[in-house]
């Protein structure tokens, strides 16, 4: 008879895989750079969240002689990192500011000793070379760097991290360690960026798909934001964790005040909060199940918790590479989720009006103006939304059929008249009174409305006072706002008053016609959406129960070793289990995430949750 060999056993990088992290097989592009690392070369990974980065530095560092080291950004995550390789029986290390004297001389006891697989350390902590930290890794053998979040090292990007440009010096001090630098999003220029900076212009340069098929992209007009929130919630994420973004640390405030009065377990995170209790409430959304974090965009970056199902958006991210990476943390189990953005003509006057007043030169302003352009883009588009959003990383897909778009097409109308109207008004207050106001003035004399302030300054005398009573007053503000997005109209001064530009005159002197996105009647709900994935696919009832259980015995193992309930499985690990129902404990190391020191470890706790 012959014997038939397991080909993990004649592929060290597949055993490794199959044996530290529980999965049968390499997925996308990771075998190529998995080879490529362990060979010694260099390489520059672009891969979407959720889409397994981490495996492309942990299996070479596994397999290479040395101690891999992490450069990565996240001081208060690298304690969580470590916990997550530690419970696969990888030996991990960190050293960072967090800890103490007797703490950091054991780990740097144990990377000498080569007692360690990989170690983290901050970006700061190399100070240029000239460090303790960096004169440490002199002192020992080094199996590879991982640059972590290295979209950081771009100037202009939206992470930006002036202690990432020192990296460079990796390579002049250490040219024979390779060198992997991972980010989840970057256009060209950002990639470009990268690669000069850090000298890796040579390197494997591994571009993967940016599409996240789990995710459904929604934009809604944005119409009493916290209310709209609230409803999305209820109805469609019940219990779920959650991230809900906004611009400003007061609004963070509000929402997550008026969330905890509505009964949602709701926490906020932002820099005005003390170091302490932002640590506090991150540790508690890592580890608790179905918080809800309402935070600006100083928290995220690194955030590993697999079972996140919605990311929503009550202000206007300033560019579509924040906006990718945002939602990004939604879903990284694969499993269906939610990203929801409430957009409104406040949002574009507000983010006219601070790349107005930025500091900086006149490039960068350019800079800043084309990352809004470009997502304001996203929020007017007829199209496809993730037709739109993988375009602008220079990838070309086919409609989804799960967005808003897709799910319920909104129509383009002829606007030329309107635009004209209100850009006519606009230069009657300026030309004839020498006056500019906020949207809402220009509205009310098209509306013919004799307010106060209408009447306070006889706007009811101008020519064009009630010429635009066949629009509401919301689909004016639309009108305005659109009018905005695509550059036809200006906003100026502190106030963010209305102004014309170059652009206006063509449109005013009708050589140009202008299309306006319409709103569909109906806003998409992911329960009611034909088609919709964002909900996640209920289980079979006969699996149901034993989900439950094994939750209920996975957060008891968590919070007795304290760490969060991810590091212990992934809620798709216990789906699975739940599923398949495995009797043994050879059918139980069968399942993806399942790996041979979870088994040992958990094993028959598992088969005694399952079947209890």
């Amino acid at each position: 008879m012959d014997v038939i060999e397991d080909p993990a056993l004649q592929d060290p990088a597949l055993e490794v895989l199959g044996r530290v992290f529980g999965y049968d097989a390499f997925r996308g592009p990771q075998r190529e750079v998995v080879d490529h690392v362990v060979a010694g070369g260099d390489a520059l990974v672009l891969m979407p969240t959720g889409g397994g980065k981490s495996l492309c530095y942990q299996v070479p560092a596994l397999l290479r002689d040395g101690v891999g080291v992490v450069v990565s950004p996240l001081i208060a995550l690298m304690q969580d990192q470590v916990d997550t390789l530690r419970t696969l029986g990888v030996r991990a290390g960190f050293l960072n500011s967090s800890q103490d004297r007797s703490e950091r001389r054991a780990v740097e006891e144990a990377f000498l000793a080569e007692e360690l697989d990989l170690l983290y350390v901050a970006p700061e902590s190399l100070g240029g070379g000239a460090s303790p930290t960096a004169r440490l890794l002199e002192r020992g053998r080094i199996a590879l760097f991982a640059i972590d979040e290295a979209h950081c090292v771009a100037q202009w990007g939206h992470d930006f991290r002036p202690d990432y440009l020192a990296l460079s010096m990796l390579h002049e001090r250490w040219p024979d360690v390779p060198r992997i630098a991972l980010t989840a999003t970057a256009t060209r220029a950002t990639h470009t960026e990268i690669s000069t900076r850090l000298q890796l212009d040579d390197a494997l340069h591994v571009v993967a798909g940016f599409d996240r098929p789990n995710i459904q992209y929604r934009i809604a007009p944005k119409n009493e934001p916290r209310k709209q929130l609230l409803d999305l919630l209820r109805t469609e994420h019940p219990g779920d964790a959650g991230i809900v973004y906004c611009l400003s640390r007061a609004s963070v405030e509000k929402t997550a005040e008026f969330l905890v009065g509505q009964g949602i377990a709701a926490l906020p995170y932002h820099a005005g909060l003390d170091q302490r209790t932002r640590a506090l409430h991150q540790s508690r959304f890592l580890r608790e199940d179905g918080l809800v974090m309402v935070a600006t965009i100083a928290f995220g970056m690194g955030i590993d918790k697999p079972d996140v199902r919605f990311v929503a958006h009550l202000d206007l991210p300033k560019s579509v590479e924040g906006y990718y990476q945002e939602t990004g943390r939604a879903g990284r189990d694969g499993l269906p989720s939610t990203a929801w953005l409430a957009y409104g003509l406040a949002d574009v006057v507000q983010q006219r009006k601070m790349i107005d007043s930025s500091e900086g030169d006149a490039a960068h302003r350019r800079v800043l103006s084309a990352q809004l352009d470009a997502m304001l883009a996203l929020c007017e588009t007829v199209e496809c939304r993730r037709v739109r959003l993988l375009a602008h990383f220079g990838q070309e897909s086919s409609p989804c059929g799960n967005c808003d778009t897709c799910l319920n097409p909104p129509e383009s109308w002829d606007a030329t008249v309107p635009a004209q109207m209100l850009l006519s008004t606009v230069l009657r207050l300026q030309r004839e009174r020498g006056q500019s106001f906020g949207a809402g003035q220009s509205i009310d004399i098209l509306l013919g409305k004799r307010t106060d302030k209408v009447a306070q300054h006889a706007h009811d005398e101008l020519t064009v006072f009630g010429i635009g009573t066949d629009l509401s007053e919301g689909q004016w503000r639309g009108v305005v706002r659109q009018l905005l997005a695509q550059g036809l109209l200006a906003v100026q001064g502190e106030y963010g008053t209305l102004a014309l530009n170059e652009a206006s005159g063509p449109v005013l002197r009708r050589e140009r016609e202008v299309l306006m996105r319409r709103e569909p009647d109906r806003p998409v709900r992911a329960a009611r959406a034909r088609g919709a994935k964002a909900a996640v696919p209920e289980l079979p009832a006969s699996a149901a129960g034993a989900f439950e259980r094994l939750r209920a015995w996975r957060a008891a193992t968590a919070k007795e070793q304290g760490v969060p309930a991810y590091v212990v499985f992934h809620d798709a690990t216990l789906r699975q289990i739940a599923t398949d129902e495995p009797a043994t404990l050879a059918a139980l190391g069968t399942i993806g995430g399942v790996g041979a020191t979870k088994l040992e470890r958990f094993g028959q706790q598992v088969l005694d949750a399952l079947h209890g």
